[in-house]
């Protein structure tokens, strides 16, 4: 089981002095059997005037910020460790009854689903979903991993990862047009298309580990990372990132999951002072798995 460490550093630069409003960080990942958080750190300059901590709706674990004072650079700095158990693919451990698409999910469960199966976005003409049905066998069933792993990987090989500047996530619609777009454009794609087929989906924002930051073979790395689960009975909340064409958590460190990217935004916050006063930001993250370590479970 390997040991991450990860290093991420966010700073807001301005042509003067400016006061800042409340400030939302996302950094701490969610522990759980797969990854197990073993230290972290979190430095802020100029120094807060406090910091809170709350559990968002989907349980996320959210820094609350508040300042005081003013100034012209505003820097964060997040330092965690953790103990993080790769699983692979395909052992999904469907349950019998849901190996086959299509299938229905039980009552029960969907009845707290609902909001992750429903679409989100506008496709009056249905691409999205016409895309996502070419992969489902014309003979009436798929094998339910098969399908969402061909989906996952026709976004792999036939869209072209893009780094873009400018905030927010492109609508699927758009995503489908260009063929072209961030992690985070992939991860919302890949969402609205399995929705369209019936399955629940949800984002995950977090980190990937690049083993050569000097290879193409993975991206995202250098800055925050996107992906998306989708709900399999029995399996739970499976793995997708569309992105790299990685099935399961591999070199994956999940720090929060939402319904829609707007609600898992890293880092969030306003400032009072002109739009003028604003030169940019600049991210960077290091991702390192610690070598010479022999984990040991307690």
């Amino acid at each position: 089981m390997p040991i991450f460490s990860v290093k991420h550093t966010t700073v807001y630069r301005y042509t003067q002095p400016v006061t800042f409003g409340e400030h939302r960080l996302m950094f701490r990942p969610r522990d759980s059997f797969d990854q197990r958080l073993l230290d972290h750190a979190l430095l802020v300059d100029p120094e807060p005037k406090e910091v809170g901590w709350i559990h968002d709706v989907f349980g996320n674990c959210v820094a609350v910020i508040d300042f005081q004072g003013s100034g012209d650079e505003l820097r964060f700095v997040t330092d965690i460790r953790l103990d993080h158990t790769p699983q692979h693919a395909p052992d999904f451990r469907i349950d019998e009854t849901a190996l086959s698409y299509p299938f229905s999910y039980d009552p029960d469960e969907a009845t707290d689903l609902t909001q992750t199966i429903e679409r989100h976005h506008l496709d009056d003409g249905d691409e999205v979903g016409k895309w996502a049905r070419q992969f489902v066998s014309a003979r009436g069933h798929t094998e339910t991993g098969k399908l969402l792993m061909t989906l996952c990987y026709a976004i792999h090989e036939s869209f072209v990862y893009s780094r873009r500047t400018e905030s927010g996530t492109q609508p699927p619609l758009m995503t489908l047009h260009l063929r072209r777009g961030t992690c985070r454009d992939f991860a919302l794609f890949m969402m609205e298309a399995v929705r369209s087929l019936g399955f629940a989906a949800r984002f995950v924002t977090g980190y990937v580990y690049v083993p050569n930051r000097d290879s193409a073979s993975v991206l995202g790395g250098g800055s925050t990372h996107a992906w998306c689960q989708v709900y399999l009975p029995g399996a739970g909340w499976v793995e997708f990132d569309p992105t790299n064409g990685i099935v399961g958590n591999r070199d994956l460190i999940r720090v929060a999951v939402a319904r829609h990217p707007g609600q898992a935004i890293p880092l969030s916050g306003s400032y009072c002072g002109s739009a003028s006063s604003f030169l940019g930001m600049t991210v960077e993250v290091k991702v390192v798995k610690e070598a010479g370590i022999n984990n040991q479970l307690q």
